[in-house]
């Protein structure tokens, strides 16, 4: 990668239309996912000759805002005119004034084999003569394309998230990369636990407001239940604790390409000490810069049931 490849994104920011294109195989629907989630309106396989009827739609007009604020388009060699037309078709968008960043991808042949052998699908190029020979016909074709790009990533030892960090430092809009969203779930494990958590905090250990008859029927909501919880040292040394961790956990899956974080906070019932704990802990992540919301699970549901059982 050359420093003008390098400072192409980086000096001017995020491209009006980024064209995604490269060998099959070498990760072009991957890329897609990560421009989508940087908030890249994309488009696979667009024909050439709607190239210029899109464009319109990025370019603003006289005191207009542009309808598409930045758009990935995934072309490649299934589009027929692609080959031959591309080059003319590029120039003339850079006419009207429109930023465009060719990004090509590639990989080596052994990487590409092991790809369509794992998925099974057919080459594009794949006249009969076999799958090597199918990927040196593509890979010749596109030389053309290649030479035209601003930025090429050769994906051989790139996995998924790897990728997906490159391209999320690269071109996001948001010099801080695309936001990741927190959401701090209180639930009653006597409901059964929630699936697709990447963490689960459990708080049984923590004095119960259950058994406080004033507060039974109160919620952790309440300003009542959480300063008796609040007057208790294994409470704020709970939330402490569990603060610093998120802390330390979160970049790092931010890093492999998380978008969203589920964090479970588990009590008896869901009513009392995960409600208040969840809250506190939403509080505290967003004082530190991350996207969090508190949702409460179970605590509706453990009032209808609190006489039937402790919280």
């Amino acid at each position: 990668m050359t420093k003008k490849q390098r400072a192409g994104v980086e000096e001017e920011g995020a491209p009006d239309i980024v064209v995604l294109t490269g060998l099959s195989g070498s990760g072009m629907s991957s890329a897609t996912n990560a421009f989508e989630d940087l908030g890249y309106f994309c488009v696979d396989n667009l024909p050439l000759t709607m190239l210029p009827t899109f464009a319109r739609l990025v370019q603003p007009g006289d005191g207009e805002s542009a309808p598409i604020e930045h758009a990935a388009l995934v072309i490649n060699i299934r589009e027929g005119k692609f080959l031959s037309e591309f080059e003319t078709k590029l120039r003339a968008l850079k006419k009207q004034g429109l930023r465009v960043f060719v990004l090509f991808l590639e990989a080596d042949d052994e990487s590409l084999q092991r790809r369509f052998n794992e998925t099974r699908r057919p080459h594009p190029a794949d006249t009969g003569d076999g799958l090597l020979d199918a990927i040196r016909t593509e890979r010749t074709a596109m030389s053309k394309i290649r030479s035209l790009a601003d930025l090429i990533i050769d994906t051989s030892e790139h996995t998924v998230h790897t990728l997906r960090r490159l391209l999320v430092r690269r071109f996001s809009p948001n010099p801080e990369g695309t936001p990741m969203s927190v959401q701090v779930l209180s639930f009653g494990h006597k409901y059964g636990s929630p699936r697709d958590m990447e963490l689960l905090f459990d708080v049984r250990h923590l004095p119960n407001p259950y058994f406080v008859p004033e507060l039974r029927d109160l919620s952790g909501h309440d300003r009542r239940v959480v300063q008796y919880l609040k007057s208790e040292p294994e409470v704020a040394e709970t939330l402490r604790r569990f603060t610093e961790l998120l802390e330390y956990l979160l970049p790092l899956y931010k890093r492999e390409g998380k978008s969203y974080v589920t964090v479970g906070i588990g009590c008896t019932g869901g009513r009392h000490r995960s409600v208040m704990i969840a809250n506190s802990l939403a509080r505290r992540l967003r004082r530190a810069g991350f996207e969090a919301q508190a949702i409460h699970r179970d605590v509706r549901k453990a009032k209808r049931r609190t006489r039937q059982g402790k919280n």
